[in-house]
């Protein structure tokens, strides 16, 4: 699956945003008791899935057109993008093995 954003910056917002409503949603709890908690779940769509997801976004983010999965004869290699792919838009990310 892929969970890249269009942007580092736009990742991180989103990141912000469900650390935001889960670590507010428990500390609010004294407070306003625990209807505070049913905040909890929307950060769920700011990670799109959980916390793991949008880590493993971040990663994605980040390394997006960086790197190419190269495979030959069953064997798949992880490495640099060249510039001309790079500069032209093609995308590699979407390999499928």
């Amino acid at each position: 699956m892929n969970f890249a954003s269009k942007s580092v910056p736009r990742h991180l917002a989103r990141g912000a945003i469900g650390f935001g409503l889960i670590i507010g949603s428990i500390a609010l709890v004294p407070v306003a008791g625990p209807v505070t908690l049913l905040a909890a779940p929307l950060a769920l769509i700011a990670f799109r899935g959980c916390p793991t997801c949008w880590m493993t976004g971040l990663a994605q983010t980040i390394s997006r057109g960086r790197l190419e999965r190269r495979c030959a004869d069953g064997i798949c290699t992880l490495t640099k993008a060249h510039p001309a792919a790079k500069a032209a838009g093609e995308s590699t990310a979407d390999i499928k093995v």
